[in-house]
């Protein structure tokens, strides 16, 4: 199946949906939007694969495992020890190829607004402190910032390995709010 774009409607009731794009796009909230249309449980990936520490929770492929061999599900397209499992057993993908300005920015308003208000996340991980973006180069933001190209190469690799897979192209927040609209009818 070709690669489509916002004006394409979901298929019909699409049962495990992957949503995917670049760290801060958006992806968990959009996953968190589908969902709650379609009155299916969201996975939050992050909240399955960061122990305290932020360390890799040793359960975290057999707990992928596990999930996406129900037959309803929404969760976010990541880490490379899952993605192809993941894209094996979806019957959607809904892309976030939003423009790296516009992901940044999102990014960055959103580490910020964590480490200030000290959010609590993921067994008990806070952001680490503001200064760390420019000494560890694991930091979300420059990771997200490194890996933005590799999600259309991800996305063009999935379409090889199965062009049965209707992927959605969305493009812009304007884009996303129209194809949920859509959806929900």
């Amino acid at each position: 199946m070709p690669l489509l774009d916002v004006t394409t409607p979901p298929p019909t009731r699409p049962c495990r949906i992957l949503v995917a794009g670049g760290s801060g796009s958006g992806k968990t909230t959009l996953a968190g939007r589908i969902a709650a249309v379609l009155g299916t449980e969201h996975v939050e990936l992050d909240a399955l694969h960061h122990g305290p520490n932020w360390t890799p929770r040793p359960s975290f492929a057999d707990d992928v495992e596990r999930f996406s061999a129900a037959p309803e599900w929404v969760t976010e397209w990541q880490y490379t020890a899952v993605r192809e499992l993941l894209a094996e057993r979806a019957d959607l993908m809904v892309w976030l190829d939003l423009p790296r300005s516009t992901v940044m920015r999102q990014l960055l308003a959103r580490t910020l607004r964590r480490r200030v208000h000290r959010e609590v996340l993921w067994n008990g991980n806070v952001e680490p402190p503001l200064r760390t973006i420019f000494t560890d180069p694991t930091h979300v933001v420059r990771w997200s910032w490194s890996t933005y190209p590799l999600v259309a190469t991800r996305i063009a690799e999935v379409l090889a390995r199965r062009p049965d897979l209707p992927v959605i192209r969305l493009t812009d927040r304007r884009e996303v709010d129209g194809w949920m609209r859509r959806a929900q009818h």
